[in-house]
Protein backbone atom coordinates (compact mmCIF):
# COMPACT_ATOMS: atom_id res chain seq x y z
CA UNK A 1 0.00 0.00 0.00
CA UNK A 2 2.81 2.40 0.90
CA UNK A 3 4.44 1.77 -2.49
CA UNK A 4 1.18 2.55 -4.32
CA UNK A 5 0.59 5.73 -2.29
CA UNK A 6 4.10 6.92 -3.08
CA UNK A 7 3.35 6.60 -6.80
CA UNK A 8 0.13 8.60 -6.42
CA UNK A 9 2.04 11.27 -4.51
CA UNK A 10 4.41 11.70 -7.46
CA UNK A 11 1.45 12.89 -9.50
CA UNK A 12 0.14 15.28 -6.87
CA UNK A 13 3.46 17.07 -6.27
CA UNK A 14 3.85 18.18 -9.88
CA UNK A 15 3.62 22.02 -10.07
CA UNK A 16 2.13 21.76 -13.55
CA UNK A 17 -0.77 19.78 -12.04
CA UNK A 18 -1.43 22.62 -9.58
CA UNK A 19 -1.34 25.17 -12.40
CA UNK A 20 -3.72 23.19 -14.59
CA UNK A 21 -6.14 22.64 -11.70
CA UNK A 22 -6.20 26.38 -10.95
CA UNK A 23 -6.89 27.20 -14.59
CA UNK A 24 -9.66 24.58 -14.77
CA UNK A 25 -11.32 25.94 -11.63
CA UNK A 26 -10.99 29.43 -13.09
CA UNK A 27 -12.74 28.36 -16.28
CA UNK A 28 -15.74 26.98 -14.39
CA UNK A 29 -15.94 29.70 -11.72
CA UNK A 30 -19.10 31.78 -12.10
CA UNK A 31 -17.97 35.03 -10.50
CA UNK A 32 -15.54 37.14 -12.52
CA UNK A 33 -13.55 38.09 -9.41
CA UNK A 34 -13.03 34.48 -8.39
CA UNK A 35 -12.24 33.49 -11.98
CA UNK A 36 -9.58 36.22 -12.12
CA UNK A 37 -7.99 35.14 -8.81
CA UNK A 38 -7.59 31.54 -9.96
CA UNK A 39 -6.11 32.56 -13.32
CA UNK A 40 -3.69 35.05 -11.75
CA UNK A 41 -2.59 32.52 -9.09
CA UNK A 42 -2.05 29.87 -11.73
CA UNK A 43 -0.04 32.28 -13.88
CA UNK A 44 2.14 33.38 -10.95
CA UNK A 45 2.90 29.76 -10.03
CA UNK A 46 3.70 28.95 -13.66
CA UNK A 47 6.14 31.86 -13.93
CA UNK A 48 7.77 31.04 -10.59
CA UNK A 49 8.29 27.32 -11.13
CA UNK A 50 9.40 27.68 -14.76
CA UNK A 51 12.14 30.19 -13.92
CA UNK A 52 15.54 28.57 -14.36
CA UNK A 53 17.35 30.75 -11.83
CA UNK A 54 14.93 30.14 -8.97
CA UNK A 55 14.93 26.39 -9.49
CA UNK A 56 18.71 26.20 -9.84
CA UNK A 57 19.30 28.18 -6.64
CA UNK A 58 16.93 25.87 -4.74
CA UNK A 59 18.89 22.82 -5.92
CA UNK A 60 22.26 24.43 -5.12
CA UNK A 61 21.14 24.85 -1.51
CA UNK A 62 20.12 21.18 -1.27
CA UNK A 63 22.64 19.25 -3.36
CA UNK A 64 25.69 17.66 -1.74
CA UNK A 65 29.32 18.49 -2.48
CA UNK A 66 32.12 16.08 -3.43
CA UNK A 67 33.75 14.01 -0.65
CA UNK A 68 37.43 14.02 0.24
CA UNK A 69 39.25 11.80 -2.23
CA UNK A 70 40.14 8.33 -0.95
CA UNK A 71 39.74 4.65 -1.89
CA UNK A 72 36.77 2.41 -1.04
CA UNK A 73 36.07 -1.30 -1.00
CA UNK A 74 32.59 -0.99 -2.52
CA UNK A 75 30.75 1.63 -4.53
CA UNK A 76 26.96 1.25 -4.24
CA UNK A 77 25.18 2.61 -7.31
CA UNK A 78 21.56 3.46 -6.54
CA UNK A 79 19.07 2.66 -9.30
CA UNK A 80 16.68 4.83 -11.24
CA UNK A 81 19.10 5.57 -14.07
CA UNK A 82 17.94 3.15 -16.76
CA UNK A 83 15.22 0.95 -18.20
CA UNK A 84 14.74 -1.68 -20.88
CA UNK A 85 14.68 -0.59 -24.53
CA UNK A 86 11.99 -2.90 -25.90
CA UNK A 87 13.10 -2.28 -29.49
CA UNK A 88 16.31 -4.23 -28.96
CA UNK A 89 15.92 -5.56 -25.39
CA UNK A 90 19.03 -3.67 -24.30
CA UNK A 91 19.57 -1.20 -21.50
CA UNK A 92 18.43 2.37 -22.17
CA UNK A 93 19.98 5.10 -20.02
CA UNK A 94 17.94 7.91 -18.46
CA UNK A 95 18.56 11.30 -16.85
CA UNK A 96 20.37 9.83 -13.83
CA UNK A 97 22.70 7.56 -15.80
CA UNK A 98 25.65 9.62 -14.56
CA UNK A 99 25.35 7.47 -11.42
CA UNK A 100 26.57 4.40 -13.30
CA UNK A 101 29.07 6.22 -15.50
CA UNK A 102 30.74 7.90 -12.51
CA UNK A 103 30.94 4.51 -10.79
CA UNK A 104 32.72 3.11 -13.85
CA UNK A 105 35.11 6.07 -13.83
CA UNK A 106 35.84 5.63 -10.12
CA UNK A 107 36.54 1.93 -10.66
CA UNK A 108 38.86 2.64 -13.59
CA UNK A 109 40.75 5.17 -11.44
CA UNK A 110 41.14 2.59 -8.66
CA UNK A 111 38.96 4.54 -6.22
CA UNK A 112 36.48 1.68 -5.72
CA UNK A 113 37.33 -2.02 -5.85
CA UNK A 114 33.86 -3.44 -6.45
CA UNK A 115 30.59 -2.09 -7.85
CA UNK A 116 27.27 -3.01 -6.24
CA UNK A 117 24.24 -2.18 -8.39
CA UNK A 118 21.21 -1.75 -6.13
CA UNK A 119 17.89 -1.66 -7.98
CA UNK A 120 14.96 -3.94 -8.65
CA UNK A 121 11.86 -2.63 -10.39
CA UNK A 122 9.89 0.47 -9.39
CA UNK A 123 7.15 -0.22 -11.93
CA UNK A 124 3.77 -0.33 -10.22
CA UNK A 125 1.85 -2.50 -12.69
CA UNK A 126 4.30 -4.26 -15.01
CA UNK A 127 6.94 -6.86 -14.35
CA UNK A 128 10.07 -7.05 -16.40
CA UNK A 129 13.87 -7.14 -16.28
CA UNK A 130 15.41 -5.84 -13.07
CA UNK A 131 17.53 -2.73 -13.47
CA UNK A 132 20.47 -4.19 -11.57
CA UNK A 133 20.57 -7.18 -13.93
CA UNK A 134 20.51 -4.91 -16.98
CA UNK A 135 23.26 -2.71 -15.58
CA UNK A 136 25.40 -5.69 -14.61
CA UNK A 137 25.08 -7.10 -18.12
CA UNK A 138 26.17 -3.74 -19.53
CA UNK A 139 29.20 -3.57 -17.23
CA UNK A 140 30.31 -7.01 -18.38
CA UNK A 141 29.86 -5.98 -22.04
CA UNK A 142 32.22 -3.04 -21.62
CA UNK A 143 34.89 -5.14 -19.92
CA UNK A 144 34.25 -4.80 -16.20
CA UNK A 145 35.27 -8.18 -14.67
CA UNK A 146 32.47 -10.37 -13.38
CA UNK A 147 34.23 -10.68 -10.01
CA UNK A 148 33.99 -6.92 -9.52
CA UNK A 149 30.19 -6.72 -9.85
CA UNK A 150 27.68 -7.29 -7.05
CA UNK A 151 23.94 -7.36 -7.79
CA UNK A 152 21.05 -6.38 -5.52
CA UNK A 153 17.91 -6.65 -7.68
CA UNK A 154 15.03 -6.69 -5.18
CA UNK A 155 14.84 -3.09 -3.93
CA UNK A 156 12.12 -0.69 -5.06
CA UNK A 157 13.11 2.42 -3.12
CA UNK A 158 15.99 3.96 -1.17
CA UNK A 159 15.06 2.27 2.11
CA UNK A 160 15.23 -1.13 0.45
CA UNK A 161 18.43 -0.09 -1.37
CA UNK A 162 20.08 0.46 1.98
CA UNK A 163 18.62 -2.60 3.71
CA UNK A 164 19.40 -5.14 0.99
CA UNK A 165 22.81 -3.65 0.16
CA UNK A 166 23.83 -3.77 3.83
CA UNK A 167 22.99 -7.49 3.97
CA UNK A 168 25.03 -8.27 0.87
CA UNK A 169 28.07 -6.31 2.05
CA UNK A 170 27.88 -7.75 5.57
CA UNK A 171 27.82 -11.29 4.16
CA UNK A 172 30.41 -10.91 1.39
CA UNK A 173 32.72 -8.05 2.45
CA UNK A 174 32.46 -7.49 6.23
CA UNK A 175 33.75 -4.12 7.48
CA UNK A 176 34.05 -2.80 3.94
CA UNK A 177 34.52 0.91 3.35
CA UNK A 178 31.47 2.01 1.35
CA UNK A 179 30.83 4.83 -1.10
CA UNK A 180 27.20 5.44 -2.11
CA UNK A 181 27.00 6.85 -5.64
CA UNK A 182 23.80 8.71 -6.41
CA UNK A 183 22.40 12.02 -7.65
CA UNK A 184 23.58 15.11 -5.75
CA UNK A 185 19.99 16.04 -4.89
CA UNK A 186 19.32 12.54 -3.51
CA UNK A 187 22.25 12.41 -1.09
CA UNK A 188 20.64 14.25 1.89
CA UNK A 189 17.90 11.61 2.07
CA UNK A 190 20.27 8.75 1.24
CA UNK A 191 22.49 9.79 4.17
CA UNK A 192 19.58 9.65 6.57
CA UNK A 193 18.48 6.21 5.38
CA UNK A 194 21.84 4.48 4.96
CA UNK A 195 23.04 5.59 8.39
CA UNK A 196 20.27 3.44 9.87
CA UNK A 197 21.43 0.28 8.09
CA UNK A 198 25.23 0.43 8.31
CA UNK A 199 27.30 0.30 11.48
CA UNK A 200 30.39 1.80 9.82
CA UNK A 201 30.63 5.34 8.38
CA UNK A 202 29.28 5.67 4.82
CA UNK A 203 30.57 8.15 2.25
CA UNK A 204 28.68 9.66 -0.67
CA UNK A 205 29.62 10.64 -4.21
CA UNK A 206 27.26 13.11 -5.97
CA UNK A 207 26.37 12.82 -9.64
CA UNK A 208 24.16 14.59 -12.22
CA UNK A 209 23.84 17.94 -10.48
CA UNK A 210 20.75 19.94 -11.45
CA UNK A 211 21.77 23.23 -9.82
CA UNK A 212 23.97 25.26 -12.15
CA UNK A 213 27.32 26.85 -11.36
CA UNK A 214 27.01 29.30 -14.27
CA UNK A 215 23.98 31.02 -15.80
CA UNK A 216 22.98 32.22 -19.23
CA UNK A 217 20.83 35.29 -19.84
CA UNK A 218 17.96 33.05 -20.93
CA UNK A 219 17.81 31.51 -17.44
CA UNK A 220 16.58 34.85 -16.11
CA UNK A 221 13.77 35.56 -18.54
CA UNK A 222 12.87 32.52 -20.66
CA UNK A 223 10.42 30.05 -19.05
CA UNK A 224 11.84 26.53 -18.87
CA UNK A 225 9.84 23.33 -19.01
CA UNK A 226 12.90 21.56 -17.59
CA UNK A 227 12.89 23.83 -14.54
CA UNK A 228 9.17 23.19 -14.13
CA UNK A 229 9.74 19.45 -14.10
CA UNK A 230 12.77 19.61 -11.82
CA UNK A 231 10.67 20.97 -8.95
CA UNK A 232 8.92 17.61 -8.80
CA UNK A 233 12.27 16.00 -7.98
CA UNK A 234 12.96 18.52 -5.24
CA UNK A 235 9.49 18.21 -3.68
CA UNK A 236 9.79 14.43 -3.72
CA UNK A 237 13.11 14.60 -1.87
CA UNK A 238 11.86 17.13 0.69
CA UNK A 239 8.75 15.08 1.45
CA UNK A 240 10.80 11.89 1.62
CA UNK A 241 13.32 13.51 3.93
CA UNK A 242 10.61 14.66 6.35
CA UNK A 243 8.89 11.26 6.25
CA UNK A 244 12.12 9.35 6.82
CA UNK A 245 13.01 11.52 9.82
CA UNK A 246 9.77 10.48 11.50
CA UNK A 247 10.58 6.83 10.77
CA UNK A 248 13.83 6.99 12.76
Amino acid sequence: MEFILSKLLLFLIKPIVWVVCLFIVGVFAKKASIKRKFFVTGLVLLIFFSNGIIGSLAFNLFEASYPTERNYDVGIVLGGFSAINKRNNQIAFGNSSDRLFQAISLYKKGKIRRILISSGSANLFKSGPKEADLAAKYLKQIGIPYTVILIENQSRNTIENASYSAKIITEKIPNASVLVITSAWHIPRAKLIFSNHFKTPIYYYPTNYIGKSEYDWSDFIVPSTEALGNWEILFKEWIGLITDRFRK
